[in-house]
């Protein structure tokens, strides 16, 4: 199967150059994907632009109808879907099915929003005066979203565009461009105009790049590695272009002596390990206060073993394969960085090639104990299945452990101290708090993001979403007759 790029509503011929798209589990070639140029990006920006125009006049509650049938269509295909988006991305069917439930309800929710698209009306300090502020449309946007959430990124981000009345062109990962061209299609069912969503395969280098320097792309909404969303900001910022920036997480889980020890296992094991640790907000660290460190070590030890592997397909799998060879080639580096720092390997750190996982790629669930808290292994984002156990003595330096790091995407605490709870949520430093759960498990109607080095202020999800996709719009209206000057003829 051979893809081709979604232009104003069509199908594009062949592109130049392709690559392969393989599935993790056992290397099995799945498509051939574009190798896009600057041509195509500037094809689909014209045609956006000139779409925008006429779909920034259709009123939002009727753009919002799209989107309704959108979430309609995707909950009829909500298994051949997941099917996909594990063949492409590795993660078990469990959790594409979550995925894909995340996407409907990203539609749905935005779908309300196109009877809402709040802005304020105030009093004027001026008789005779109306003031108020509205939503307004940016325009074209420009969409780049990652391998590891392929379809529930990308609707977190397009949704909004869409009930905000934007265009948009989606480049997404070269790795799971299937979810992408699936969307395409539903698209095409739900009727959504053309021009409106427009998908342009290929790399960063060339069509991340194409995208950001486009002088007619006002909005960037980008998820991925922290290194390249600083570069996206820098070339977006040259451009005067909002920029939205999701990245990278080095998230922890806080367990204090008085957890339930039981529940903090399960809430680490999903955290950690759950796509094959290849989420943002995965757990990588475990901040374990000293008194029940031997008790929680031997536990996750014990149900680390429980956690089957293979190809996700298989319901009875709970870790799947990691993306590709060179993810896989990070993990070990940083498997052998612990080991060189003295850190305490009790628990996995094997790549397993033999038998059923010859031809795909696997990292065994990986635990290390007594680490650091200032070493390489705690403060670097690893993007795999390996977890860090760093012993504190109290809540306070559990908090300082914590917020050590470069990054301040996702936290949590076991804890039945409500005392202790609200501190915590309070000091800790990241976009996110979990209190007696995991690290993972947003909701689509609250912001997701994070501070420092995970973004740049915006958020994807939620009403805060529209932020990115809207500009406001201040509006004065004065029916007094005369001239009436703020600030000036008030008394």
């Amino acid at each position: 199967m051979k893809l081709t790029n979604y232009i104003d509503g069509m199908w594009q011929e062949e592109a130049a150059s392709y690559t392969a798209v393989l599935n993790p589990a056992n290397g099995d070639e799945l498509a051939q994907v574009p190798l896009s140029t600057d041509e195509e990006v500037r094809r689909a920006v014209a045609a956006a632009k000139e779409a925008q125009k006429k779909w920034a006049l259709v009123p939002a509650p009727k753009r919002a109808d799209y989107l309704y049938e959108i979430g309609r269509i995707m909950k009829g295909k909500k298994e051949h879907l997941a099917q996909v988006l594990t063949k492409e991305m590795g993660k078990v069917i469990e959790e594409a099915r979550g995925e894909v439930q995340e996407g409907i309800d990203m539609a749905f929710y935005m779908a309300g929003e196109g009877r809402r698209l709040f802005g304020e009306t105030v009093p004027s300090e001026l008789q005779d005066k109306f003031a108020m502020s509205v939503r307004a449309p940016i325009g074209v946007v420009g969409l780049i979203t990652p391998w590891n959430f392929p379809i529930a990124i990308a609707t977190w981000k397009s949704f909004p565009a869409i009930v905000a009345g934007n265009t948009f062109i989606w480049k997404p990962a070269t790795e799971t461009p299937l979810m992408a061209y699936e969307m395409a299609l539903i698209f095409e069912e739900a009727g959504l105009p053309r021009g409106v969503a427009n998908i342009v395969f290929g790399s960063g280098a060339d069509v991340g790049t194409a995208l950001i320097e486009h002088p007619d792309v006002r909005v960037i909404s980008f998820t991925g590695s922290t290194e390249t969303g600083r570069h996206v900001a820098e070339l977006g910022g040259r451009h005067l272009k909002k920029v939205s920036l999701e990245m990278g997480g080095k998230n922890a889980v806080i367990v204090l002596e008085d957890a339930d020890i039981e529940l903090a296992v399960e809430g680490i094991l999903w955290s950690a390990f759950g796509t094959a640790g290849q989420r943002c907000t995965a757990c990588s660290r475990v901040i374990v206060h000293e008194d029940v460190k031997e008790e929680l070590q031997k536990r996750l030890m014990e149900s680390m073993k429980d956690l089957t592997m293979g190809g996700g397909l298989d319901e009875t799998v709970k870790v799947g394969p990691v993306i590709n060879e060179k993810a896989l080639e990070k993990i070990q580096r940083y498997i052998e960085i612990g080991k060189s720092e003295g850190a305490n390997l009790v628990a996995g750190g094997n790549v397993l090639n033999e038998g059923k996982f010859a031809n795909g790629y696997y990292v065994e669930p990986t635990l290390f104990a007594d680490v650091a808290w200032d070493s390489r292994l705690a403060q670097e984002e690893i993007f795999g299945p390996v977890v860090s156990l760093i012993t504190v003595s109290s809540l306070d330096e559990a908090i300082e452990v914590n917020n050590s790091v470069a990054y301040g995407l996702s936290s949590s605490i076991f804890s039945q101290d409500v005392n202790k709870v609200f501190r915590a949520q309070r000091d800790l430093d990241t976009g996110i708090v979990y209190i007696n759960a995991g690290t993972t498990g947003a909701e689509i109607h609250l912001p997701f993001g994070g501070t420092k080095g995970t973004g740049n202020g915006h958020r994807d999800s939620g009403v805060a979403a529209l932020d990115v996709f809207t500009e406001w719009k201040s509006i004065y209206i004065d029916y007094s007759g005369k001239l009436q000057r703020a600030q000036i003829d008030t008394e």
